[in-house]
């Protein structure tokens, strides 16, 4: 990602309003002053705080960093409606909420977080108490009858990082329900969740790719995440007009 000369407080460069790129490190205008989540740095860049994004504890971030692309081009429109499926205890969420919604929500943003386990609910739902616009629900990724009513609208931005079988086909179902035309959907997928067929993690991974495009979506990048989530990788899809 290197190249260019890099602009703002600390050879800082702003990949959006909300998130800046500094020295292979990621970090957020924070929405909640003052308050980390789960104990990451903060930082004033020209006199607003900001926390530091740890790719290790969070795909997007790493993926950020890792994508050969503008990495500003993974985030979703600021004050827009997202869904995260597999949202577990915040990490992510807490950072896409900074750069979505803002302070007090002033982006009009929303943010749905699915997950199945109730310890990741209770912690998504203490971060929502001073975070409007961030909507915890307790559900199964694969069960949109139970959750589905929230989103009456198709978004514009999907992820989803669920560790269970059957990831690509979870995926899928979902972006064919929720995805808008020519929105984007991002699948974190670890190797070790799928079924294995013995040719390896490449040949695996090949196959996800194939079953992305050959469902009809564009495939726009593959981001190998190994140093930050090993067995992972990030498959970045554009949903057709």
């Amino acid at each position: 990602m290197g190249g260019g000369k890099k602009k703002g407080s600390r050879g800082a460069q702003a990949l959006s309003s909300t998130v800046r790129f500094d020295r292979r490190a990621l970090w957020t205008l924070n929405a909640v002053p003052k308050k980390s989540v789960y104990g990451e740095t903060l930082r004033p860049f020209n006199g607003r705080e900001h926390r530091r994004w740890d790719p290790n504890r969070s795909k997007l971030a790493a993926a950020m960093l890792r994508t050969r692309r503008d990495p500003g081009l993974l985030l979703p429109e600021q004050g827009t409606t997202i869904l995260y499926l597999g949202a577990g205890h915040g990490t992510s969420v807490s950072h896409l909420y900074d750069h979505l919604c803002g302070q007090q929500n002033r982006m009009n943003g929303r943010l749905v977080c699915v997950d199945l386990a109730p310890r990741c609910l209770r912690d998504l739902t203490f971060m929502a108490a001073a975070r409007p616009g961030l909507v915890p629900v307790l559900g199964d990724a694969r069960k949109h009858a139970e959750w589905g009513v929230l989103l009456p609208r198709r978004v514009n931005w999907l992820f989803q990082d669920v560790a269970q079988a059957g990831q690509v086909d979870i995926f899928i179902r979902a972006c064919e329900r929720f995805l808008m035309p020519d929105g984007l959907g991002l699948l974190s997928l670890k190797a070790a969740s799928e079924r294995w067929t013995g040719d390896g993690e490449a040949a695996l991974f090949a196959g996800v790719e194939s079953a992305l495009m050959e469902a009809g979506y564009n495939l726009e990048e593959s981001i190998e995440l190994t140093g930050f989530e090993d067995n992972h990788r990030l498959f970045v899809v554009r949903k057709p007009r």
